[in-house]
């Protein structure tokens, strides 16, 4: 989840009228050659000695690993006196509910830089964790961890959001604890430019999904799916997930987008260091002035940045988009979900041949395939016909052809689409990551799931 490390004056204005709302969605539009890729992603910290979830303040814990990392030069972040977060030239490291660690990293240009971003920081974490005796683990979900297994970091929003959770659904909490995921950012050059590229991203989201699905096994044992995490989106909040049929109907644009975030329930508001509880409550009263947390106040640009930040559906606008879809996985994973990304949207021909595939598809179909997605993974029937196998083959060409097309090129004079093959080899063989941990744990390791540790680690 996003983490606020910003504070400059523009973020304090007063939000004065609407335009200040959708200034934040219209200050993101670039031209081309401005347009820039940022890829975040998490994973699950363990002790080694006995495969737990290192506590934030114990020795060897949560806090030492952020502190270790300093003498890469990151700077902390701090929070009531406690660091939360690090902040440096490769992004920000921040840290989800339960102590998965993230790195959101820059805006760069190419995926070869991206690529290396991602090394250098699991070569610092692995450095760090190995001094403290603590490993990382590549995956969607704990594959083996109880909610009561799981620590909760010192952060003030979370303390809020584990409290509202449970009122709005019956997996948030999984979703805030057990789970890990990869997303990429992305720019736009208009508004019209955003719709097509949300669009797209949308329904294409469940191919993502599928193609990385890598959350299979809960509390030990299978669970069903193939990816849960995304399963457990589907029971998390519906006022703030899902598939937003809305961007699909004639008129989407900056304007119906505010409409559906002013509609969607607060869970913050920051002020003085500290986070106010006011979960449930609706945006457009705290415009008004009659928030009853703080009568008479009202919100500030920042406010509606939070906010922004607080909305979970697959595909999210803020001043860029981010797909959402993924589950976490390990590193060549992380450079193949931008890849895909990249190669679909910024490259014209392929957002066109993108769309071509997708804008037929109702609204039932896009609903269907997202729900069943997390289940069968790729041998979903496909809107078009066939399979999401089928229909993943089809999307990783058009990738690939805007990859080759975008013409980045790293010192050997490869482009990046080579960052593809790891889902190249996914639709070859219709074996998911997923798949591949079930074959292990029901063979190899005869229902033994802690030999993931050794074999899935970064």
């Amino acid at each position: 989840m996003t983490q606020r490390t910003d504070d400059t004056p523009e973020t304090h204005s007063m939000i004065e009228s609407r335009n200040d709302l959708l200034s934040v969605f219209a200050k993101g539009e670039k031209p081309a050659e401005r347009w820039r890729i940022g890829t975040e992603h998490e994973k699950f910290v363990y002790r080694c000695a006995d495969h737990g979830a290192p506590s934030y303040d114990e020795p060897g814990g949560i806090r030492d690993l952020l502190n270790g990392l300093t003498r890469f030069g990151w700077e902390p972040v701090i929070e009531n006196g406690n660091v939360i977060a690090l902040s440096g030239n490769d992004g920000t490291i921040s840290l989800e509910p339960a102590g998965q660690f993230e790195l959101s990293g820059a805006a760069l240009e190419s995926l070869h830089q991206t690529c290396a971003e991602a090394a250098r920081h699991l070569g610092q974490c692995k450095m760090i964790g190995d001094e403290l005796g603590l490993g990382f683990l590549g995956l969607g979900m704990w594959p083996d961890k109880a909610r009561s297994d799981l620590p909760v970091m010192p952060k003030g929003r979370y303390k809020i959001m584990l409290n509202y959770m449970p009122k709005v659904g019956s997996l948030g909490l999984d979703m805030m604890l057990r789970t890990c995921t990869i997303q990429v950012n992305l720019d736009y050059a208009s508004e019209a430019d955003m719709v097509k590229k949300f669009r797209v991203g949308l329904a294409l989201q469940p191919v993502a999904t599928a193609l990385f699905a890598n959350s299979p096994l809960t509390e030990g044992k299978p669970n069903g799916y193939k990816s849960f995490r995304s399963h457990i989106w589907e029971d998390t909040d519906p006022d703030r997930t899902g598939m937003l049929p809305f961007v699909f109907e004639d008129g989407f644009g900056y304007e119906r987008y505010l409409d559906y975030a002013l509609d969607v329930p607060m869970y913050f508001v920051y002020r003085d260091g500290n986070y106010i509880d006011v979960a449930g409550e609706s945006f457009r009263t705290f415009i008004d002035g009659t928030l009853p947390q703080l009568p008479g106040e009202k919100p500030r640009l920042s406010d509606f940045v939070d906010h922004l930040s607080t909305i979970f559906p697959e595909v999210r606008l803020k001043s860029f988009l981010e797909m959402r879809g993924a589950d976490g996985g390990r590193w060549g994973r992380i450079c193949a979900l931008p890849a895909l990304w990249v190669g679909l949207l910024y490259d014209g021909s392929a957002l066109d041949a993108a769309w071509d595939l997708v804008k037929d598809w109702s609204i039932e179909e896009r609903t269907q395939l997202r729900h069943a997605v997390p289940e069968s993974a790729l041998k979903t029937a496909s809107p078009g016909g066939g399979t999401v196998q089928d229909l993943a083959a089809q999307v990783l060409e058009i990738a690939t052809e805007g990859l080759s097309r975008r013409a980045r090129l790293n010192s050997a004079g490869d482009n990046e689409s080579g960052f593809l093959d790891p889902l190249r080899e996914v639709v070859t063989t219709g074996v998911t990551p997923a798949d591949r941990l079930l074959d292990k744990y029901a063979n190899e390791w005869n229902g033994d799931v802690s030999r993931i540790y050794e074999e899935f680690s970064f």
